[in-house]
């Protein structure tokens, strides 16, 4: 029997890494960049990671971790998007406006003829 190889049951298995809470970013979209309370959420799922976290339930924080990470992109992301959408539309409003003030000009400068040839 060869036994210079280490049988399965015998490798040294190196723990899986703790899976982050992303708590910091959570309180950063509550606090600074609230979209639709999703900031408010993601800081609900990242505390409780960190409690499955310190209970050693390692799978309940790698789930609940997932779901706080998702919750702050989308937090991050609204919260990014949102105001260069609305500067995006304020700007070709003001386009808009501007340009319909200059094809309106010519309206408002119609004079009225002084001749009342066209009343008889």
């Amino acid at each position: 029997m060869d036994t210079s190889y280490p049988r399965e049951d015998e490798r040294k298995r190196e723990p899986s890494p703790l899976p982050r809470d992303h708590l910091v970013w959570s309180i950063f979209n509550t606090i600074y960049m609230n979209f639709c309370c999703l900031g408010f959420v993601a800081l609900a799922f990242s505390v409780k990671a960190r409690d499955r976290r310190v209970a050693g339930d390692v799978e309940a924080a790698r789930r609940l971790s997932s779901k706080a990470r998702c919750y702050n992109v989308l937090a991050t992301a609204c919260s990014v998007l949102l105001p260069l959408v609305l500067a995006a539309l304020a700007i070709t409003g003001v386009i808009h406006l501007a340009q319909l003030a200059r094809d309106s000009v010519g309206f408002f400068t119609y004079q009225f003829s002084g001749s009342d040839d066209e009343d008889k």
